[in-house]
């Protein structure tokens, strides 16, 4: 599923509609009064800062400073207030430190957490899990199984989709991804990383831990080196050598950081399971390369590829060092840093979100457990039912007046 053809150049737009909207047709949200704030890693303000646009009110865009320079300069473009809060894709705890301070000096703004609001979640549930299912239909020769859904999680709501699908194909597993240099999810741990988009150090309030099937951990470096690879002349010259068609060499930039992460990790959970030319693994293509030039130029002009698994590489990209990565990142991918949770393993992840949310964010410990209910996130995901409904009243008052 590719992300580069939303209006933003990444599949976020439909989230922030989904979190704006219901307080829009319930009185919560005035946008002739009030300034909607987005705290994100890059694409989810991006999606509500479109959407404010759409609606001709103001957006306020929270990320930390080390995001990559096309984020910036796209939120700028289209005028939205910007706030760079310190540290890089996983500092989300000053992210949140700013909300607070925003909730008391700012009373006319009112904040959208993806981290925490069920619309995101809602949304991906329906509108990405309806879209997977679709294509699967299309697609799919008899004796196909939906084998996976796999989704890095940043705040959660895109691997929601995983639990649309399991309503209709019981077997498909989901599989929560992260950072290796992040392992929040697999082992408890913490720490920067370069994966923009995922991996935020903490559980997501909207995360249904109890319907992940998978927890597996991508190395940056990985992520780094194929993203030369896919986009560095010397690696496409090496891919068309190797027999890779020049119509999927062309399609490569469609692949930003993340979506590379991704797209490792249906690669190791196929290997893990054995799964056979009769299973279809789904995932997301969250971004494209449009927002990673200068990350591309970066490596270029002074930086290396290095990480848990390799010693860095020269910044210069020869045919030898396309060759490395391609047979240490691609071909010789392995099935470790990965965890299948059973119930215990789950329910451990689930009772990590009181540290975030209950001791932090003012959430209690009672809702905290409600969150282990699956009844509770039936009714979650039946609110887009009452949320149309409120829509169209809403657009019938408006047409009317």
């Amino acid at each position: 599923l590719v992300g580069k053809w939303f209006p933003t150049g990444a599949h976020k737009v439909g989230a922030g509609f989904a979190c704006l909207v219901p307080r829009l047709v319930t009185g919560q949200f005035d946008p002739t009064t009030h300034k909607a704030v987005w705290p994100s890693t890059g694409n989810f303000c991006r999606g509500g800062a479109f959407d404010c646009a759409l609606l001709g009110c103001e957006a306020v865009a929270i990320l930390p400073e080390g995001m990559s320079r096309e984020r910036f300069d796209w939120l700028e473009e289209i005028g939205a207030e910007i706030i760079a809060t310190p540290g890089c894709e996983s500092n989300v705890k000053e992210i949140y430190d700013k909300c607070w301070e925003i909730r008391r000096t700012r009373p006319d703004c009112i904040i959208f957490n993806q981290f925490e609001e069920f619309g995101n979640s809602v949304w991906h549930y329906h509108i990405t899990g309806s879209a997977v299912h679709d294509i699967f239909d299309q697609i799919a020769a008899p004796g196909d199984r939906l084998a996976a859904w796999v989704s890095a999680t940043g705040s959660a709501g895109t691997i929601a989709a995983g639990d649309y699908l399991k309503t209709i194909h019981p077997e498909t597993r989901i599989a929560a991804v992260e950072a290796l240099q992040c392992p929040t999810l697999l082992n408890n741990g913490f720490g920067d990383h370069r994966i923009e988009g995922i991996g935020d150090k903490h559980v997501p309030w909207i995360h249904n831990v109890r319907n992940t099937d998978f927890v597996c951990a991508i190395d940056d470096a990985q992520c780094i080196a194929l993203m030369r690879l896919f986009n560095e002349p010397e690696g496409t010259r090496l891919l068309e050598n190797m027999g890779v068609d020049c119509e999927t060499i062309a399609q490569l930039p469609l692949l930003g950081i993340s979506s590379i992460c991704n797209l490792v990790t249906s690669i190791k959970l196929a290997r893990h399971e054995e799964l056979t030319g009769r299973d279809i693994i789904f995932c997301p293509l969250t971004d494209s390369m449009d927002l990673y030039a200068s990350r591309l130029e970066e490596e270029r002009q002074n930086q290396t590829v290095g990480g848990a698994s390799r010693p860095p590489e020269p910044a210069e990209y020869t045919h030898t060092t396309a060759a490395r990565h391609f047979g240490h990142y691609l071909e010789a991918i392995t099935t470790d840093n990965m965890r299948s949770l059973d119930l215990p393993a789950r329910k451990s992840l689930h009772n990590l979100k009181y540290f975030t949310w209950v001791e932090q964010q003012g959430r209690t410990a009672d809702e905290l457990r409600r969150l282990w209910d699956p009844d509770f996130w039936a009714e979650v995901y039946a609110q887009a039912d009452t949320w149309d409904r409120q829509i169209e009243a809403f657009n019938a008052r408006v047409i009317s007046t």
